[in-house]
């Protein structure tokens, strides 16, 4: 199986390795710094007009809740600081678990080579916008988490889009958490003057195939709760389009109330990557508001086959040129239609994780030798991928932009893109 977290796995235990004997400290020391400190890793910045500000938004504290970061045009503020780009160890705690490694030693690893970058969004800014914004409802890979695709939903942001980035709660992220309410014991424990004082956190960590389990059965289940998750966070957003007040567990420093007729909810799309992919052809299966989708090396393995004749929204697959193979793509063939626009472009030299931020975030020897890197720069990769994206995302919600200027990305004219796939497909496999 081909899945989000593959390279990850490789690259935490070759560092574990690495990092076990006292006798290999030293190679372990060297190897991480030659990582952490290049002055050229970081997320790159926006190249949109507009500043870009990030919340976290959580509503229904229990696991049926929804939970997403929001991404949203920006006033300019000299208060507002950037956003963490992980939000705390639980997560590397979850990466952890995901990778079948010892979390102490782990939690070291990850918290030294990616536990002071940022992203360049500022946290909690002021809503800002001179129009109403279209809509972009983003899902995230197995193992993966609402945090770690900020290159692509910042820029998106900049672009005039909100962009509303779900942590799924089906045990395929590799961490989450959610809230219950306290116990009588667990009150009489621990006061609080909160308005938080009644609930107790409670983390939800990536959920493992047990021996002799079928996969599919999990991963079609995930997918369908996945989709409900998506669609559940643009029924959020659509109600603070309406003015409808909604607590935020979290109680953030965001004034929600500036969302208030600030969205234009007829030109909404979905997009995701990997197990995300898949999630977005079952979210435009089950919900018609979502105008179009874009799949970014779509895995299509958890999706049933009955439901791809029932999508009837344009969609656009993205793909890297080192992830695909012929039964993955023949999958995304049997949404070719004559009458819908289905697209598709792979980008060369790139790899399933040249869409994930971590991409940015090691150096070049390390990021090829994990394969987090291609062969490509991935600045431009993601670039080629985001501006294909926003004309795809022009030409099918009816955008009144400039967008339109990279229409010849959608059908591959660039140096860099291949149309169609580079995976040779029998006619037997379709």
């Amino acid at each position: 199986m081909f899945s989000h977290g593959v390279s990850l796995q490789f690259l935490a235990k070759r560092i574990y390795t690495l990092g076990r004997t006292e006798q290999r400290r030293y190679t372990f020391s060297f190897f991480t710094m030659g990582n952490a400190c290049s002055n050229n890793l970081g997320i790159p910045p926006a190249n949109g007009p507009n500043h870009v500000g990030c919340t976290d938004f959580m509503m229904d504290h229990t696991a049926q809740g929804s939970f997403f970061r929001l991404y949203y045009p920006c006033q300019e503020t000299e208060k507002s600081e950037k956003a963490d780009w992980v939000p705390c160890r639980e997560y590397f705690n979850g990466l952890a678990d995901f990778m079948k490694i010892n979390r102490t030693l782990s939690e070291r690893i990850f918290n030294y080579l990616f536990g002071s970058f940022k992203i360049p969004a500022f946290l909690d800014a002021p809503f800002k916008s001179r129009e109403k914004c279209p809509v972009v409802i983003f899902s995230h890979g197995l193992g993966a988490f609402r945090t770690l695709y900020s290159a692509i939903c910042v820029e998106l942001a900049s672009q005039g889009f909100i962009v509303a980035s779900v942590e799924h709660r089906d045990q395929s992220a590799s961490a989450t958490f959610y809230f219950h309410e306290k116990t009588d014991s667990e009150n009489a424990s621990k006061t609080s003057a909160s308005a938080q004082s009644n609930l107790v956190k409670e983390w939800m960590y990536y959920r493992t195939l047990r021996h002799g389990e079928s996969e599919f059965p999990l991963r079609n289940k995930q997918v369908k709760q996945r989709a409900d998750e998506c669609i559940q966070a643009l029924d959020r957003l659509t109600k603070f389009n309406s003015g409808i007040r909604m607590q935020n567990v979290l109680q953030t420093q965001f004034d929600w109330a500036a969302l208030e007729n600030s969205m234009d909810l007829c030109r909404v799309a979905v997009m995701g990557h990997s197990f995300g992919g898949a999630t977005v052809i079952e979210s435009l299966c089950k919900e018609v508001n979502f105008k179009c989708g874009v799949a970014l090396d779509a895995w299509m393995f958890p999706l049933d086959d009955e439901i791809f004749p029932r999508v009837k929204q344009p969609i656009f697959f993205i793909n890297s040129e080192k992830f695909q193979w012929a039964g993955n793509i023949s999958r995304m063939r049997k949404l070719d239609s004559a009458v819908i626009q289905r697209k598709m472009i792979t980008i060369r030299g790139t790899v399933h994780q040249s869409f994930p931020d971590f991409t940015f975030l090691t150096g070049n020897w390390l990021g090829k030798l994990m394969k987090l890197k291609g062969e490509i720069d991935p600045a431009i990769a993601i670039d080629l991928s985001n501006k294909a994206t926003l004309a795809f995302l022009q030409r099918h919600l009816g955008l009144e932009k400039n967008f339109n200027q990279w229409d010849p990305l959608i059908d591959g004219e660039d140096d860099n893109l291949i149309p169609g796939t580079n995976v040779t497909v029998l006619q037997s496999a379709m």
